[in-house]
């Protein structure tokens, strides 16, 4: 090729599309397990426990109250971009009856998934130039929402030394003036790393002395094993302390089909956040609103049942993988639905995965997916069929021996 033909060539490559976005886009990816996922489809009998999903159907009586609404035509568009009367009223009585003090109705916005709460929580404070400290290892959602806001996102690890520990002086540490907000999960997915009450302390004091604003995932709180919920920002924090907390119907109502969940955040903010849910969604649909008000009403024993099958899934697993010399067990999680174990003397476990799912026909999540913390780590699901989950152990025991 010509030195002019190889211009002609790099002048085209220039003008692409591609090459007119923004560059946080441009680097954007989504890794995870999808081509484990083709692979496993090509293979007889295959467990997935890799997806942070349980196996139990919608309940009959969520799925009814949807059905309800769309016989009775709430097929328009939701007036209050915060979500439907009934459905605010209902997320306020919830909050204040499990953290014991009133959470005012206005300070909640119903979002189409948990996913999307957090992603306005961070865009209303987050933006180039700034970063947002964050605990790891972590959801890789995380990681990419910040970059795709253009901060910058700042993982402080939790030490393992068999249990997992936050350090809070090295996370503070990790704050500057340009920090916008601390990020954690609590329970922790991947770990099950739980915050105790002091810790929760401990950042609410820190955001009240620096400013910096605490966005905490409590997602998995009702999937706690000592406790009706997690300790929580909601049970200490003012209505205008900088905390915004994260919620959803997927996890302890078994809805992640459905896309609803929560912001709760200080209420001189609820305009702001209504107007940004204006913008980039329009709101959450009425029918699926409706559901999500049937879960929190009515919900209750299905939560406690979740939380027991989630636990007696982590007792299955870890029954079973502590006869493996191989593999290194934390201490049992206080909370969430996954095991998230090492492999010994195995610095990424990707190959494990990949030996684990030809071997013993179990689909597994490798830990280099939720930070450089975790390379030796796999997150296992444990919110499965006993029967099922107990096969998948037994067959990983055996491949693993």
């Amino acid at each position: 090729m010509s030195s002019i033909d190889s211009r002609i060539v790099a002048k085209h490559q220039a003008l692409t599309a591609f090459s007119g976005i923004r560059d946080q886009i441009k680097d954007l990816h989504t890794e995870n397990i999808a081509a484990m996922a083709v692979r496993a489809a090509k293979l007889e009998d295959v467990i997935a426990l890799w997806y942070g999903e349980g196996d139990m159907v919608t309940p009959g009586f969520i799925r009814e109250a949807a059905k309800k609404s769309l016989d009775d035509g709430e097929t328009f568009y939701v007036p209050d971009m915060r979500g439907t009367s009934r459905l605010q009223t209902a997320i306020s009585d919830y909050q204040s009856r499990l953290h014991g003090r009133t959470i005012d109705v206005t300070r909640s916005t119903v979002a189409p998934g948990g996913m999307q709460a957090l992603y306005v929580a961070l865009a209303l404070i987050a933006e180039v130039g700034t970063n947002v400290v964050y605990v790891a290892p972590q959801w890789p959602n995380i990681n990419n929402a910040i970059h795709l806001l253009g901060a910058e996102a700042r993982p402080v690890s939790l030490d393992f030394d068999g249990d997992w520990k936050l350090d809070l002086d090295r996370l503070f540490a990790a704050c500057d003036a340009r920090t916008r907000a601390i990020f954690l999960s609590t329970p922790a997915n991947p770990t099950g790393w739980t915050a105790s009450a002091e810790e929760m302390a401990a950042l609410l004091e820190f955001s009240r002395q620096t400013g910096i604003w605490i966005i905490s995932d409590e997602v998995y709180g009702r999937m706690y094993f000592h406790g009706d919920v997690a300790p929580s920002m909601l049970a200490i924090s003012d209505e205008e302390d900088r905390v915004l907390t994260i919620n959803s119907f997927s996890k302890a109502w078994a809805m992640t089909g459905w896309r609803v969940g929560w912001l709760t955040h200080p209420k001189s903010v609820g305009a702001q956040i209504a107007a940004m849910t204006q913008y980039i969604n329009s709101g959450t649909a009425a029918v699926i609103q409706a559901g999500a008000v049937a879960a929190l009403e009515q919900g209750e024993p299905l939560v406690a049942d979740i939380r027991q099958r989630v636990e007696a899934g982590m007792d299955i697993v870890y029954e079973g993988l502590s006869k493996v010399n191989s593999i290194v067990l934390p201490t049992k999680p206080k909370g969430g639905m996954y095991a998230f174990f090492g492999m010994r003397d195995v610095p990424d476990a990707r190959e494990a995965c990949s030996m684990i799912l030809e071997k013993a026909r179990v689909g597994l999540a490798p830990g280099h997916l939720f930070g450089s913390s975790s390379m030796g780590f796999i997150r296992l699901c444990v919110f499965r069929d006993k029967a099922r989950l107990t096969t998948a152990v037994e067959r990983m025991v055996e491949a693993l021996r």
